[in-house]
């Protein structure tokens, strides 16, 4: 087997993310419906996969770069199809919200584990230094691809088996998993970054730059999340949308077009610089939370929500690609670090649109109610205008992140690239040798700042000089 054979595993550990993302939500009118669960507890669920995805990312990030790719790989998958089994069966043996709740967690370990470890698997595979950044959006494509086949599989087959089966959805998607956890025993992987030429996690921590890539991945997180976990239940309950229709229109299309911009830009990325990409995408983004709260006519609505999709589709995958750039011996630590603030802002976004729609259901934020249209009684049209402040803030940092560019005489020509990731393996088993790129790297790479200069240095970057 080959590291095509790895490529095209790690694009099957992105549709497994989006099962283990966006199953549950689709099933939210069926957990209130049979088991009375309110919107702030159904909120709670999301933020619990988040919670513990980004505590199973605290925990990956210190042991992974030691023991290597595949162990966890495999546990990642496994306790992905334990977690979707237990979904099925949970919630009758037990109490019905403990049982989810327990489901949840399992799944969510393996959603954790997924984060850390797909994309520097990715991204330490042989690859030309300028193409960097659209491989990086291709494969983060295929978490779109994947979530637009478990919005649509999910709800025509729970409109043709009806609610009262919905524990056949569980057991079906979790042979996703299963047959993935088979190939990663047998594809090849990259080795891990030496100790001896990784970049410290701690002299990560200590520079402005990561810093400021954290705060990008948070907002990035919950601008994605809060969209995509709440359209299906906005459209029937906030619109009056039926379930299929909505779900189709809503968080459908949403993954469809996010797919599309992420497609888009793995084939043209090269030509596009990726920080006003960004800025763009941000702005785009807010525009389409405004549209979905503000809307006065559930067609315009539905089609902010679904818009995002487009609009968030850079956010993620090009905070992973600028930081990678910036800091090339970061490692599996740095892309786990990266995936904590992501799953961090995963996890707040849509919990903060569920807790102020209750607010707002029960009458508490009255300002922000009276300057909403109605929507029902379900208060979901004043949480997704809250959640305009996680674009908005994408806005900002990519703002500031031109700026300080262009100041420094770099700004319009950002390659959207990025930097070699020396050490790589190639397919013969040796180092992948990056010439003049490892010489750059091993000088802290200023080819793609950012947001702020001069940070941080690989740890060999002395011996190098």
């Amino acid at each position: 087997m080959t590291f095509d054979h790895t490529r095209r595993a790690c694009y099957a550990g992105y549709v497994t993310q989006a099962i283990v993302n966006n199953l549950a939500p689709l099933l939210f009118i069926v957990f209130q419906d049979r088991y009375q669960v309110p919107y702030e507890m159904l909120g709670r669920l999301v933020l619990l996969n988040f919670a513990t995805q980004l505590v199973t990312d605290l925990v990956a990030v210190r042991v992974v770069d030691r023991t290597g790719y595949r162990v966890p790989l495999v546990l990642a998958h496994a306790f992905s199809v334990a977690g979707f089994v237990l979904l099925a069966v949970a919630p009758s043996v037990a109490s019905p919200y403990p049982g989810l709740v327990l489901a949840v967690v399992v799944y969510g370990i393996g959603g954790g584990l997924l984060e850390v470890l797909v994309s520097p698997v990715v991204d330490a595979l042989p690859s030309p230094q300028e193409g960097r950044a659209a491989a990086m959006s291709l494969l983060h494509s295929f978490y779109c691809w994947g979530q637009v086949a478990v919005v649509v599989g999910t709800t025509l087959l729970l409109a043709a088996i009806g609610d009262s089966a919905w524990q056949v959805l569980p057991l079906l998607w979790a042979l996703v998993p299963l047959a993935n956890l088979v190939a990663f025993l047998r594809v090849p992987l990259p080795a891990t970054v030496p100790e001896e030429h990784r970049t410290p996690l701690r002299a990560l921590l200590r520079a402005p730059a990561f810093a400021a890539a954290l705060v990008l991945m948070l907002c990035a997180g919950a601008a994605e999340l809060t969209m995509s976990q709440w359209s299906s239940l906005f459209a029937e309950q906030g619109l009056g949308v039926s379930k299929v229709w909505g779900d189709l229109a809503g968080p459908c299309l949403f993954a469809v077009l996010m797919g599309v911009g992420r497609i888009g830009y793995g084939l043209w990325g090269e030509r596009i610089p990726l920080v006003p990409a960004m800025l763009a995408c941000g702005t785009l983004a807010a525009v389409c939370y405004l549209v979905a709260a503000l809307g006065t006519h559930p067609a315009l609505s539905l089609a902010g929500c679904a818009l995002c999709g487009l609009a968030v589709s850079l956010m993620w995958p090009g905070a992973f690609s600028l930081t990678a750039a910036r800091f090339p011996l970061g490692g599996a630590a740095m892309f786990g670090v990266l995936a904590v603030f992501g799953d961090a802002g995963a996890a707040a976004g849509p919990w903060l649109a569920g807790a102020v729609a209750d607010a707002a259901a029960g009458g508490a934020p009255g300002g922000l109610t009276g300057a909403v249209p109605g929507d029902g009684g379900s208060g979901l049209r004043t949480g997704l205008l809250v959640g305009t402040v996680f674009p908005v803030a994408v806005v900002a940092l990519s703002a500031v992140q031109l700026l300080l560019a262009r100041r420094s005489g770099s700004g319009a020509s950002v390659p959207p690239g990025g930097g070699d990731s020396p050490g790589a393996p190639d397919p013969d088993g040796g180092r992948r040798s990056g010439g003049d790129g490892d010489a750059d790297a091993a000088a802290g790479v200023r080819a793609v700042p950012l947001l702020l200069p001069g940070d941080v240095e690989g740890p060999d970057a002395g011996a190098a000089r």
